[in-house]
C-alpha cells in the first residue's frame, strides 16, 4: 500500500488545535475589521467570531482574550513592516540612501490611517489597561528601535557614523522623521495622511539633520 492509498492519508495535512496558520489569519482579519470599526472597548469576542466566521470555541483555542488578540494583530503587522526595514538596511546603497529608505518606511507607516486609528485605541484605554499599552509598545516601537539601533551601531563601528549611543540616536531619528506630521495625524489636525511629496520632504530633511549630528568624523 502506498502512502497515497493509506487510510490515514487524508488526515496528513490536518493541523493540531490552534496551529492552522490560515485559520489564525482568518481570525486576525476579522478582529482587525472590528477593532478599526468599533474600537477596543466596543469590540466583543462574539463580534470578532461573527466577522471572522468562526465559533467562540475556535477563537479561544487561538487567543486567550481580547487583549491577546489585539497585540497579535500589532505583532502581525509589525513583522511585515520590520521585514521591509531590514531589507532596506541590508540592500544596496550607502549610509545616506539606507537612512532615507528607513525614514520613508517609518513615516509612511506611522502616518497611515489604520495605524493612527490603532494608536488612538491604545491611548484611549492605556490608563486603565497599562499592560495593553506596554505590550503595544513592545510589539511595535521597541522592535523597530532594536533593529535600527543595531544597524546604527554597526555603521558606527565601520566608521560610517559617529555616535556612542545607538539606541538614543535611533530615538532621535524617529522623532526627526515624523516631526510635524505624525502628531497632527494622531490628534486629528489632519483629516488625511500626508502626501508622498510631504513625507519625502520630511524624510530628506530628517536625514540631513541626522547626518549633521552623527555623520562620520572629519578626517
Amino acid at each position: 500500500m502506498t502512502e497515497k492509498d493509506s487510510p490515514c492519508a487524508g488526515y496528513a495535512k490536518r493541523h493540531a488545535a490552534g496551529q492552522d496558520p490560515e485559520k489564525r489569519e482568518q481570525i486576525l482579519d476579522g478582529a482587525w475589521e472590528m477593532f478599526l470599526e468599533r474600537g477596543f472597548d466596543a469590540t466583543t469576542m462574539n463580534s470578532i467570531c461573527k466577522a471572522a466566521g468562526v465559533s467562540k470555541s475556535t477563537l479561544y483555542v487561538y487567543f486567550a482574550d481580547k487583549q491577546d488578540l489585539f497585540v497579535a494583530l500589532v505583532e502581525q503587522r509589525k513583522r511585515i513592516f520590520l521585514a521591509g526595514v531590514e531589507d532596506c538596511l541590508a540592500g544596496p546603497g550607502g549610509t545616506r540612501d539606507k537612512l532615507l529608505g528607513a525614514a520613508r518606511l517609518l513615516a509612511g507607516r506611522l502616518c497611515a490611517e489604520d495605524v493612527v486609528r490603532v494608536q488612538r485605541i491604545v491611548i484611549g484605554v492605556v490608563e486603565r489597561m497599562p499592560e495593553l499599552g506596554q505590550r503595544f509598545y513592545e510589539a511595535g516601537a521597541r522592535n523597530f528601535l532594536g533593529v535600527f539601533s543595531h544597524w546604527l551601531g554597526a555603521q558606527a563601528q565601520a566608521g560610517q557614523l559617529s555616535l556612542s549611543d545607538p539606541v538614543m540616536a535611533a530615538h532621535r531619528f524617529s522623532e526627526l522623521v515624523t516631526a510635524g506630521i505624525w502628531r497632527q495625524c494622531l490628534f486629528g489636525l489632519r483629516t488625511a495622511p500626508p502626501s508622498d511629496a510631504e513625507i519625502e520632504r520630511n524624510c530628506q530633511e530628517a536625514v540631513r539633520i541626522f547626518l549633521l549630528a552623527y555623520g562620520p568624523p572629519a578626517v
